[in-house]
């Protein structure tokens, strides 16, 4: 029996991944990632880094983040500590979903992940102070094709939250996607 439920979303490609969690009175054991089990339910990624962020004040934004081809990344994220509003765009040139977003509440008690493929941008807004966030990435960051896009874009109209966040500089003046679009360079490719 796999440890492990992946559950479909409206970004095809983007799943949530719901983890067993076993409890007694001590607290709980739980996988949050098994190779083989996630390769049985037809996710083959060899990630090669972890990042761990802590979040102090409550309405911080982090985001939206993403690599450019040929160092884009696909990220398996969740929340260890406290709990974001994670948000997951289509930068996928021909995607039926292209500048589409979804949503998902990760929580320390959910224990949720979600697993952000390449082709996506990635943010999160904390909802309570003191939150930690851990993900895994299959590439290396590189600075030079790392790339945001502005949370407050008003072609994707994102329902953050909060409407006066906590950003870094970087966030706070990351061009929207109409700024970005040549530079994009995920193309969609279709399933047969």
């Amino acid at each position: 029996m796999n440890k492990f439920k992946k559950v479909e979303t409206p970004l095809k490609s983007v799943y949530i991944i719901e983890p067993t969690a076993f409890y007694d009175e001590r607290g709980f054991f739980m996988e949050s990632y098994n190779k083989r089990e996630f390769e049985e339910l037809g996710i083959f990624i060899d990630f090669v880094q972890d990042n761990h962020s802590l979040s102090v004040k409550a309405g911080t934004l982090r985001g939206l983040h993403f690599q450019i081809e040929p160092k884009a990344q696909t990220k398996l994220v969740r929340c260890i500590k406290g709990a974001i509003y994670d948000v997951i765009v289509d930068l996928r040139k021909g995607s039926p979903t292209f500048g589409k977003w979804i949503s998902v509440i990760l929580t320390e008690e959910n224990k949720r992940q979600v697993l952000v493929p390449k082709g996506f941008a990635h943010g999160f807004l904390t909802l309570v102070p003191n939150t930690e966030v851990v993900y895994k990435v299959d590439e290396y960051w590189y600075p030079e094709y790392d790339r945001s896009l502005l949370w407050c874009d008003p072609d994707l109209n994102i329902d953050w939250p909060a409407r006066d966040p906590i950003l870094s500089p970087k966030d706070k003046n990351a061009p929207t996607l109409k700024e970005i679009l040549e530079e994009i360079n995920f193309v969609y490719k279709k399933e047969v």
